[in-house]
Order: C-alpha cells, then sequence, then structure tokens
C-alpha cells in the first residue's frame, strides 16, 4: 500500500457524504438513506484499515478484517469494535436491497424513517469513530 492519501480521502469522502445523508433524510428517501449509510461505513471502515496498514479487501463487509486484525487498530477504535463491526455487518445485509428492492419488495415501502435514522446514526458514530484516527494516524 503506497498510497497513504488515499485513507485519508476514504474518510474526507465518508464525511461529505454524511452531508450527502442528510439531504436524502429531508426528502424522505428512507431506503437512499440506509444504501448510502452503508456506503459511508464501508469508505471509512476501509480507509481505517489502509490506514493500520492492512489491506482492505474488495467486499463490502469488513467487519472479519476489523476482528482478525483487531491488535492492528488504534486503541480508540478497538474501544468500539464490536459496534463497528454490527454497523458494517448490519447495513451490509441492507445494501442491495435498499437500492434494487426485490420482486415482492419495494424499497420506498419497505424502509422506514426509523430505518434511515438508525442508519444515519450508525454512518455518524463510525465516521467520528475512524476519523480522528485515519487524520492523525494515532495508535
Amino acid at each position: 500500500m503506497r498510497n497513504r492519501d488515499l485513507a485519508a480521502d476514504y474518510v474526507r469522502r465518508a464525511s461529505a457524504r454524511l452531508r450527502a445523508l442528510d439531504a436524502l433524510y429531508d426528502e424522505e428517501s428512507w431506503a437512499d438513506v440506509v444504501r448510502e449509510s452503508q456506503e459511508v461505513v464501508e469508505l471509512a471502515l476501509k480507509g481505517l484499515l489502509r490506514s493500520c496498514g492492512i489491506e482492505a479487501p474488495r467486499i463490502h463487509d469488513v467487519s472479519d478484517v476489523m476482528l482478525a486484525e483487531r491488535d492492528r487498530l488504534p486503541e480508540t477504535v478497538r474501544a468500539e469494535l464490536e459496534r463497528l463491526t454490527a454497523i458494517s455487518r448490519d447495513l451490509r445485509r441492507d445494501r442491495e436491497l435498499a437500492f434494487y428492492g426485490a420482486e415482492d419488495l419495494t424499497p420506498s415501502n419497505f424502509y422506514s424513517e426509523a430505518d434511515a435514522k438508525r442508519a444515519r446514526e450508525s454512518a455518524r458514530l463510525t465516521v467520528s469513530v475512524v476519523g480522528p484516527c485515519v487524520e492523525h494516524g494515532s495508535r
């Protein structure tokens, strides 16, 4: 991993997307808030892994990697590790469904404001925990 700026870029972009979540939330586009929240979490966690010298796999949920590499993560992240991995798993489960739906499920009818609120709060928490670690390279 030669490009150290890439980790910071991931987290910067995740932070920018938090504002996009607010716009989607204001439009009451609950399914889109859930989907975009997953992308915020994925970018932030992959930025964290990269900043710790851990190759982030090209999958949407990196929770197993984070747990396996726990000792290489910053102390502040380890304190929130169970919560962050649960967020990653939960939002990954909704990624495609919130975007595409299914023959028997229309995303706009399925996801509620409560789902969107929970997803947005999870994305904010993830960025707030990960951001300072990547920006300052602290451990």
